[in-house]
């Protein structure tokens, strides 16, 4: 805020916070070391949905655009979320160490993800399939990002 005041804290997790972003209707998303995924009204403050599903912590989280969200574990799997129900509708595999990055790729409804594993990884989000593996890193991949076109 302007004034640089904390105006809201939230309270829920058992552990650590790793991951958050914003949903498209302003909701707030966190993923923890707990093996959750909470849903946030930011407004309230309140916890309206928690997400479980994975086995290990939740390290990276992105928004697809059309209500539904990637997570990223230390399970070595990638969820896709209905952030309405709390359903996952889809699990993507592939990956042989923990996912510690995700972003969108916009426009061609995939998903990049980076990994403990040194490798990144294109997804397509309707198949369910890895598309195109980034080999030659000389370790964790822990961000990732998509310039332009």
């Amino acid at each position: 805020t302007e004034t640089g005041q904390c105006n809201l804290t939230l309270t829920g997790h058992s552990r650590g916070v790793y991951a958050l972003c914003v949903l498209g209707d302003g909701r707030m998303a966190s993923g923890s070391e707990d093996k959750t995924i909470k849903i946030w009204n930011t407004e309230t403050g309140q916890c309206n949905l928690t997400l479980t599903g994975h086995s290990r912590g939740v390290y990276a989280l992105c928004v697809l655009g059309d209500g539904r969200m990637a997570s990223g574990s230390e399970d070595k799997t990638i969820k896709i979320w209905n952030t309405e129900t709390g359903q996952c509708d889809q699990t993507l595999t592939g990956h042989s160490w923990g996912i510690t990055a995700l972003c969108v790729v916009v426009g061609i409804g995939h998903v990049a993800s980076g990994s403990r594993d040194w490798n990144i990884k294109i997804w397509n989000t309707e198949t369910g399939q890895c598309d195109l593996t980034l080999t030659g890193h000389s370790g964790w991949v822990s961000a990732v990002c998509v310039l332009g076109d």
